[in-house]
């Protein structure tokens, strides 16, 4: 039962990780003003830092709450 659970954190984890790199997170303002540029590497680079930015926060809360998890998990075995 314990193997089942890990696998599928396993997978939230993994999914969680490779999702954002495929999420256009720019806003319209920064849009209008990378896309009159003709060279893409720098709005590449503002999207991945948005992403970066957006991750954290959620890392972040997802371990205080795993952390929370095992300690009442711990306290009630």
């Amino acid at each position: 039962m314990y193997k089942n659970r890990y696998l599928i954190l396993l997978l939230i984890a993994v999914f969680w990780v490779v999702i954002p790199e495929t999420v256009n997170a720019q806003c319209a303002m920064c849009r209008a003003a990378l896309e009159s540029e003709a060279d893409n590497s720098r709005a590449e680079g503002i999207n991945n830092g948005i992403v970066y930015l957006m991750a954290i926060p959620y890392i972040l809360v997802g371990g205080l709450f795993y952390f929370i998890y095992r300690k009442m998990r711990s306290n009630t075995a």
